[in-house]
């Protein structure tokens, strides 16, 4: 242990920039001392899967370990394969995501279908799956929310699982679109035996915009007195610019994995990650309007004075004292100054006599236009997004002769996370969740077929405080093409320690208990059947001393329960096909984005709800398993429509088509394609016939100088009279992609990948609509010896697009310009 901990202890000291090849020589140092206490012998890494244990059958994975034919147990908690389960989900391996140099979860749209996301404040946190937020899960088990707390690692992973709608009831409640399961490395191979000799792998890459990336990873077995462990560690250091002013990361990821047999029947898997990530949110462009997106017209011009008492701030009180900056509706209009026959809650009821006669402060002075360049931002010299997440794991497996296994699982996430923005609006989280779960599972291979059982009490412990200041977040005030004054500048709530809009602590505990069978029939048909009660125990309490309001609701305690149910059946016919059908509820809990649940909620009994889905898909491997394809039709939708968070979790229902095919062709060349169509209404929305929603310039029809708002925000009523008008913008109908790469003997390898966007409206009162778009990655590397060389260029035809941002909300007063062409080259050592 003592091992072990100097190699994670090493990485860990200040550093500025300029300082990463200092750094990166104590993490080599560190893990090379490691790997020579456990063998003195280094071995070349593996191109190929490993022998197969005597009478065992071979596995083919093809090129990059693409193929799905491995078992998996993160999608029903069984050990199938991909192709014989009966649900959509793609995996990643740890070789595409090095070979087309996936970096963020943006770059695995190319790899997945049913995948897109759109922008939430520039940080990939989760996936969106299925046009709605989804999950993150490590190992297995589902990690606290991240919307947008911090990036989720992906260099870490030796594989990503990308499931397609709620998960099984095996790992308990879940949100609507789908998860995302992190498999960090390990020093296991293929059938769970440990490598028998060392292994690793240095690396640093150098990219556009002063982007520094230095990696290490080794792995193999060491002995400890008579006990013989297998380990993996791993460590990553970025000190990063960035293609947008005003924003930069610096990030530590520490990673280790440690496997023991302690008998021949008993096990003990531990290990965690440590992610220490130092960088903003980024908001995008202010101030939209379709000529903006178009031909990136800008409307420069400041705000009036408010700072009063001279601090270079502007804080709630001096905002009041100027009058209402952010009005609903035109209620506070002088009668005959808005517009006839509209209205008073409508974007339409809005004119310029409204406006300058109620609120003349929100008008900017010296008004002018400029073409704006994407890398001007809402981010400020003093913004700040830090985070640092701990997780944990400590399993304990017994297997017996008889195929009877029982399994321990206890694991630990914890985030400490504060966010700062200019504009307006600052939070800080301080949540972590513990979770044990008990899988009892027995197999029993019959003449008739084969036959799992598994049965699983948990209980899981969440634990919160929680702070946010949301209420004059005024995006508009900053003239992008000057940056921030005392004119738009907030005094936060987190500088402060005052006048939070929300500020609550508390905790709640899911009781759950869960049972799955898996009936494999010799004949060809397979069942699946899952049955989960959750009871959750809540407890949240507002501080009213550090709101500026005062709570209606300062604390309360509820329960309760909620059933999930999975049934799924699939046939094996001739040539390899697979047709399959899956229905499902699912309980979700509802929290925001620190896993909090406010009093108000709690006392409601408004926190817990449920998904139904139904899908059905023909999946299919030919081509003596070379050539893997799967074609799925779904609808999912919340039950319960009046529940929801609209930042993490809303109350939905999707309808969609997922179609991907992957075909190892021969050892070199490997090509893969997807299909996406997603069709996602907020069923809150159409309900209630209409949403609240921030006005932009576009929505103001009736408002012939946009110059008069971008003092504050305005906001109120956009309609939702239909289906059309209730879909969630932002997530595009049709998705196509298309990767492919060849390596040659002679050590060279090429790949590509294509990304074809169908356009999208930026917000929920669909009048800013952002182009269609094909991105274009490109990749060669050359490998001689132990060393890698690869270059990567990502959206290589330099196209200009946009992706939306909390489109519920500010689709129609903010967007994301994303970035231009941008290079990457690494330089690796194998050892």
């Amino acid at each position: 242990m003592a091992t072990a901990q100097f190699c994670l202890m090493a990485p860990q000291q200040t550093a500025r920039r300029g300082d990463l090849p200092r750094r990166f020589f104590t993490v080599a140092i560190g893990l090379m001392s490691c790997t020579a206490m456990a063998s003195a012998a280094w071995a070349q890494a593996a191109v190929a899967d490993p022998a197969p244990e005597a009478g065992g059958e071979v596995v083919i994975t093809g090129t990059l370990n693409a193929l799905p034919n491995k078992d998996v147990g993160s999608i029903f908690g069984f050990n199938k394969t991909l192709v014989e389960t009966p649900r959509s989900a793609s995996t990643i391996s740890s070789e595409q995501i090095e070979r087309f140099g996936i970096t963020d979860i943006y770059d695995l749209v190319a790899q997945a279908p049913g995948t897109f996301t759109n922008s939430f404040f520039g940080v990939g946190g989760a996936l969106d799956i299925r046009g709605t937020p989804g999950e993150v899960y490590f190992r297995g088990v589902r990690r606290l929310d991240n919307p947008g707390n911090y990036p989720t690692p992906i260099g870490a992973s030796e594989r990503i699982d990308i499931v397609r709608g709620p998960s099984s009831p095996i790992f308990g409640p879940s949100k609507t679109g789908g998860y995302m399961n992190f498999v960090p490395k390990s020093a296991r191979v293929k059938g769970g035996a440990l490598l028998d000799h060392a292994e690793g792998e240095m690396s640093y890459t150098r990219g556009s915009w002063d982007y520094n990336v230095l990696k290490g990873q080794v792995r193999g077995p060491i002995k400890l007195g008579n006990t013989e462990f297998g380990y993996s560690l791993y460590a990553e250091l970025e000190d990063s610019g960035s293609y947008y002013r005003n924003m930069s990361t610096k990030q530590t990821i520490l990673q280790a994995a440690f496997d023991n047999h302690i008998t021949d029947h008993l096990r003990i898997e531990f290990g965690g990650m440590y992610q220490n990530y130092k960088g903003q949110q980024n908001g995008g462009w202010n101030r939209l309007t379709q000529a903006l997106v178009d031909h990136g017209t800008y409307i420069t011009g400041s705000a009036k004075p408010l700072d009063t008492n001279g601090d270079g701030q502007l804080s709630p009180a001096e905002f009041a004292a100027g009058g209402n900056f952010n009005p609903f509706g035109t209620f506070g209009c002088p009668a005959g100054t808005t517009a006839p026959g509209t209205s008073p809650t409508s974007a339409a009821s809005f004119t310029d006599a409204c406006l300058q006669q109620a609120y003349p402060n929100l008008a900017l002075t010296n008004v002018g236009t400029t073409t704006l360049s994407r890398r001007d931002v809402l981010t400020g010299k003093n913004d700040r997004l830090d985070n640092i997440a701990k997780t944990g794991y400590f399993d304990m497996i017994f297997t017996s002769d008889s195929g009877y296994e029982l399994k321990n699982q206890l694991f630990y996430d914890g985030i400490k996370n504060i966010n700062e923005n200019s504009y307006g609006f600052s939070q800080f989280h301080r949540s972590w969740v513990i979770e044990d779960k008990i899988v009892a599972s027995k197999t029993y291979d019959l003449s008739a077929g084969k036959f799992s059982f598994q049965a699983s009490p948990s209980i899981r412990y969440t634990k919160f405080l929680h702070g946010d200041d949301f209420n004059f977040e005024y995006f508009h005030r900053v003239d992008l093409t000057q940056g921030y004054t005392p004119l738009s500048d907030r005094l936060l709530s987190t500088e402060c320690d005052c006048n939070y809009s929300d500020y609550l602590k508390g905790h709640y505990t899911d009781y759950g208990m869960a049972g799955l069978v898996d009936l494999d029939f010799n004949f060809g048909l397979d069942l699946i059947g899952g049955l989960r009660y959750d009871k959750v125990d809540v407890t949240s309490e507002n501080v009213p001393s550090k709101l500026r309001v005062a709570p209606a609701v300062v604390s309360g305690s509820g329960g309760k329960g909620g059933w999930s149910w999975n049934a799924s059946a699939s046939y094996k016919l001739p040539f390899g096909l697979i047709p399959y059908v899956t229905a499902a509820r699912q309980t979700t809990v509802i929290a925001g984005q620190g896993s909090e649940i406010d009093p108000a909620t709690t006392v409601g009994h408004t926190f817990l709800t449920a998904t139904k889905l139904y899908e059905g898909g023909v999946k299919g491997s030919f081509l003596h398993n070379k050539l893997y394809a799967a074609v799925s039709v779904y609808k999912q939708e919340r039950t319960d429509h009046d529940i929801q968070s609209s930042t993490v979790n809303q109350s939905v229902q999707t309808k969609g088509v997922e179609a991907e095919a992957r075909w190892s062709v021969d050892k070199h060349f490997l090509v893969t394609g997807a299909y996406t169509r997603t069709v996602v209404t907020n069923l809150t929305f159409l309900d209630a016939g209409s949403t609240f929603s921030f006005f932009g310039v576009e929505d103001l029809v009736n408002v012939k100088d946009p110059s008069l708002i971008f003092g504050g925000q305005i906001g109120g009523l956009v309609p939702i009279p239909d289906r059309a008008a209730a879909r969630r913008a932002g997530i595009p109908k049709n998705l196509y992609s298309l990767t492919g790469t060849y390596s040659f003997d002679n050590g060279i390898a090429l790949s590509g990948s294509v990304v074809k966007v169908d356009s999208v409206y930026s917000g929920q009162s669909r009048v800013v609509k952002l182009p269609a778009y094909t991105l274009v990655d490109l990749g060669a590397s050359y490998a001689k010896d132990n060393w890698l060389f690869r270059l990567v260029v990502k959206n290589a035809t330099n196209a200009i697009y946009f992706r939306a941002n909390f489109t519920e909300l500010f689709g129609s007063t903010i967007v994301l310009p994303e970035k231009p062409r941008s290079f990457q080259a690494s330089i690796a050592y194998k050892f």
